[in-house]
């Protein structure tokens, strides 16, 4: 006879989400509501079915903010994936230090993103920054307010400093966890390097790199503080990415219906790279499990 199933251990999720239902639903409700509405003001809405979604499917601005900040995303994990690994690998695994890098790694992470912002606008300043100063003192006509190369570069780097150390973590959390023995076989049959990096360390680590992609491409394809406060978008719409456009639409312009319906369409784009990375990681779970 099966032994009954207590059900009771849901009452202790309640309270969350009881939380999430007004922190969240509710918003997302009202987001809705406005994305199929129009008003002429007065609180007077009427029905306006989809054409805000059409609208902003034909909008080039939505387009162009969409590909910069694609570009972002990629080229970002391009670079902290990999730095990330390299940093990881490069940490001790045992001894006195361990907990001097952890903490050291750590650091960044506990910036608020306003103050990275302020931090690297004052760096790159050319009268006061340390950055812009060195540059333009060496010859180089650093000015990433002007120039369009100078702002990516400036907002990319800017990203690097602050979250490289999430994927270093995250990888350095993989390779601890291998078992010793794993490094006593690949010594013995004499494997180089980089056969004990592909063969050993790479798949032992699969799993905790699809989470930091999965982690950094979401933070990173949802940026708007840093380079809000670093460029305010510009130089003219060079650093102006979706999060940067969308609020620029709903407060700036006040466009409450179209906002409302690129909100939505950015929300289902990022549900559906989710999806994806869930999707994955979970055959990668089966995989390991098979293995």
């Amino acid at each position: 006879m099966e032994k009954p199933v207590n059900q009771k251990a849901w009452l202790l999720v309640l309270p969350m989400l009881v939380i999430v239902s007004f922190s969240a639903i509710i918003p997302l409700m009202t987001v809705v509501n406005y994305s199929v509405q129009d008003t002429f003001g007065d609180n007077v809405f009427f029905w306006a079915g989809l054409s805000w979604f059409e609208q902003m499917l034909e909008d080039e601005r939505m387009w162009g903010a969409l590909w910069r900040q694609l570009a972002f995303s990629a080229t970002i994990l391009a670079i902290q994936v990999p730095l990330g690994i390299l940093v990881a690998k490069s940490m001790p695994r045992k001894g006195p230090w361990v907990s001097v890098c952890l903490v050291l790694m750590a650091l960044p992470l506990l910036i608020p993103w306003n103050v990275v912002g302020t931090i690297w606008q004052i760096f790159g300043r050319q009268d006061i920054g340390l950055l812009g100063y060195t540059l333009n003192a060496l010859g180089i006509d650093y000015n990433y307010t002007s120039n369009v190369v100078h702002a990516w570069v400036t907002v990319i780097v800017m990203d690097v400093w602050h979250w490289t150390s999430l994927v270093a973590l995250l990888a350095y959390a993989g390779l601890v966890s291998i078992p010793a023995a794993y490094y006593q076989a690949a010594r013995i049959d004499q494997a180089s390097n980089w056969a004990v990096f592909r063969y050993i360390e790479l798949p032992k680590m699969r799993g905790v790199l699809t989470i930091a992609i999965l982690l950094r491409f979401m933070d990173s394809f949802k940026i708007y503080t840093e380079p809000f406060v670093v460029t305010g978008g510009g130089p003219g719409s060079a650093t102006t990415f979706l999060s940067i456009d969308l609020v620029k639409m709903a407060l700036g312009q006040f466009d409450l219906g179209p906002a409302a319906a690129f909100s939505i369409m950015y929300f289902l784009v990022i549900l559906l790279i989710s999806w994806v990375f869930y999707t994955v990681m979970i055959n990668l779970d089966k995989e390991e499990a098979r293995g």
